[in-house]
């Protein structure tokens, strides 16, 4: 059964975003993991790239396949998790620790179409 945290926001593409203030971090959910296998490497953004809300912001890559990572948000990139680059694995020890992406959010309202933990589960099937 995948890890499920309440209090973030999830998209139907299997990211999620933690909400700090005006900052979301955005990653991809511990499903995710599971279905990919393996992350051998994270296609990411540089630091003041501006992400919109369901468009592509990058890839993971498995021995399995790779996956577009869709934006929950809109934003400007602040940060990235230089980790990845040399660990991408670190999303399959614990996925939600090991955020891809922070972004400062242009538009809150946005996380209003997102879903919860609840709705998550359910879409999942778990």
């Amino acid at each position: 059964m995948s890890k499920i945290i309440d209090g973030l926001y999830y998209s139907e593409s299997h990211e999620y975003v933690k909400v700090e203030g005006d900052f979301g971090f955005i990653g991809i959910t511990d499903f995710a993991q599971h279905e990919l296998g393996n992350v051998v490497y994270v296609d990411m953004p540089e630091v003041d790239d501006e992400v919109s809300a369901g468009e592509d912001f990058g890839a993971v890559e498995s021995v399995k396949a790779a996956s577009d990572l869709m934006s929950p948000v809109s934003g400007t990139v602040v940060e990235v998790n230089e980790a990845l680059e040399d660990e991408p694995g670190l999303i399959n020890k614990d996925a939600f620790e090991n955020w891809i992406i922070k972004v400062e959010m242009s538009d809150k309202s946005e996380l209003d179409g997102l879903m919860d933990a609840a709705a998550y589960k359910a879409m999942i099937g778990e």
